[in-house]
């Protein structure tokens, strides 16, 4: 019989409370793994410690699996499951396997017959999209935008146009020391009706999130966002 693997949600910030992340029933699931998949080791020890996990950390099994590991070593991660045992697999921030490398062990546990159980938590996607008041029906996510700022700004101009073609939210994020570039070439890029809204630091009690059209964020410019993780929104009329 095989083990079934667990979809831990991580916080998205240390400063708020793990109980302001997961459920209860969430919490007692991941309280009884003892073998973890994990992005980053370190900050995974500091998450279950914080869960208020029952066993020394030294007694858990951790595994990485993040950017640098070769799609070709990941079905040996499957080895405990089909050993019988269960196995949560832990993402750095929020869900794991959405926008994260956890979803190729996800699918070889899918190819392998293993049981995958996704338990309830924080994604940063769908609270920024719950909180901005822009469309909900339809919505894309393009994780990063180009780092060069010309490349950057045409992608802009594209993912404006597709949101007023498609009547569709385009969501996309930045390495936080690229933040305020990014929001500087929204503004210089995108047409003055198009509404944009920023949410950073959420579940954080630093939270921040705002929505205005790029002529109201011109006319009340915003804070510098800094080094915060953030996520942005952007949704254009025909």
């Amino acid at each position: 019989m095989t083990g079934r693997l667990f979809l831990v949600p991580a916080w998205l910030s240390e400063a708020a409370p793990v109980e302001a992340a997961l459920p209860a029933q969430a919490l007692a699931a991941v309280r009884r793994l003892e073998r973890f998949v994990v992005e980053d080791a370190r900050s995974a020890r500091r998450f279950l410690a914080a869960c208020g996990h029952p066993k020394p950390m030294r007694e858990l099994a951790f595994e990485e699996l993040n950017e640098h590991t070769s799609p070709a070593t990941v079905p040996a991660l499957l080895a405990p499951l089909l050993e019988g045992a269960d196995v949560g697999l832990l993402s750095e921030a929020g869900l794991p396997a959405v926008a994260d490398p956890g979803a190729l062990l996800v699918a070889a546990a899918h190819a392998r017959g293993i049981a995958v159980v996704p338990l309830v938590g924080p994604s940063s996607i769908l609270l920024a999209l719950m909180a901005s008041g822009l469309q909900g029906q339809r919505f894309r996510f393009h994780g990063y935008l180009p780092v060069e700022a010309p490349a950057r700004r045409a992608r802009l101009t594209d993912l404006e146009r597709e949101a007023a073609r498609a009547d569709e939210t385009q969501v996309f994020i930045e390495t936080p020391y690229r933040n305020d570039a990014l929001l500087a070439d929204i503004l210089a890029t995108c047409r003055g009706a198009t509404r944009l809204a920023v949410a950073a630091d959420l579940t954080a009690p630093t939270e921040w999130i705002r929505m205005d059209t790029v002529a109201g964020w011109k006319s009340r410019p915003p804070p510098a966002i800094g080094k915060r993780p953030a996520i942005y929104l952007v949704h254009a009329s025909a």
